[in-house]
């Protein structure tokens, strides 16, 4: 079982390649590859086939898979890259903090 730092839904930027600094969206996650889908990046041309009648084929645009390592966490209130700290809360569920100076925002 292989652990990824990013969940769906969260806000990220990408570190290095062709589309470094850009911020987008993760649309999905990959643990088992280490990959994640992020909005607006890494657009890649797929060929398709018609494969029903009346159907059209032709070239679709879209967002290709990275891998998890090359993409860095956006802080929801301060805005910066961070690293993930995780704290145990009174109840026993732990959740993921912020750990730029100052900020320690749970998300």
């Amino acid at each position: 079982m292989n652990k990824v730092h990013v969940k769906t839904g969260d806000t990220v930027v990408v570190l290095s390649g062709k589309n470094k600094g850009l911020k987008g969206t993760v649309m999905a996650v990959s643990p088992k590859e280490g990959k994640v889908i992020v909005e607006g990046i890494n657009k890649v041309k797929k060929h398709l086939k018609p494969r029903a009648m009346g159907q059209q084929g032709g070239i679709v645009e879209a967002e290709g898979a990275l891998y998890a390592s090359k993409v860095q966490l956006v802080c929801p209130k301060c805005g910066k890259t961070t690293r993930i700290a995780h704290k145990i809360l009174e109840d026993g569920s732990k959740v993921r903090v912020c750990k730029n100076e100052g900020c320690g925002e749970e998300f």
